[in-house]
Formats: structure tokens, C-alpha cells, sequence
């Protein structure tokens, strides 16, 4: 998995995956959570520069940290979306919750 994180003052960047799907999205929900609650994270950013496919654990992944942040009151944002990622927002309606920039 090609996954990276970026923590720095409260915030943290995770570099998603080229593809996001059920063979890496229990690893990734595992080192996100972890690294969550351990640096006391307040804003979360998706970044999908490097994804070109993602399918409902993806979905998952990220609807479930969004719960995480907002028990906490942190806020996430997902950028960099290709046509496919933007689509597979829309249609989940994962646009409605999270900040796309």
C-alpha cells in the first residue's frame, strides 16, 4: 500500500492510495485511527492525487473517519479528485459531508 501521512500542527494529510479498496482499507482505517488519537488530530485532508480507484471499503474508510473527527469536533476535506473519485462522491453522496477542495 502506497498510503502516506503528513502530520503537522493539528493536522494531518493522508496521501490515498492508488487504489483504495477492500485488500488495503482495514490496514488504512487501523493507522489513521491510531494516528488520530495519538496526535490529537483536528482537521483531516484526503488527498487523491495518486488514486485512480476506489470502491465501497473506500467509502467506508472515509465515512468512517468523518465520524471519528466529529466526535472529537475535527473537520475533513478531500482534494484532488480525478472525474472518477469526483463521481463516486456524487453517486455515494460523500460530497454532502466533507469539504471537497
Amino acid at each position: 500500500m502506497d498510503c502516506k501521512y503528513q502530520l503537522k500542527d493539528g493536522c494531518m494529510r493522508i496521501s490515498m492510495p492508488k487504489e483504495v479498496d477492500h485488500h488495503n482499507a482495514e490496514q488504512l482505517k487501523k493507522e489513521a485511527d491510531l494516528l488520530i488519537g495519538a496526535y490529537h488530530i483536528q482537521k483531516l485532508i484526503f488527498d487523491f492525487a495518486g488514486t485512480e480507484f476506489m470502491d465501497s471499503s473506500g467509502i467506508g474508510v472515509v465515512i468512517g473517519r468523518c465520524k471519528h473527527m466529529g466526535y472529537s469536533g475535527g473537520e475533513v476535506s478531500a482534494e484532488h479528485l480525478n472525474e472518477r473519485i469526483q463521481k463516486i462522491f456524487v453517486v455515494s453522496g460523500l460530497h454532502k459531508i466533507i469539504k471537497v477542495t
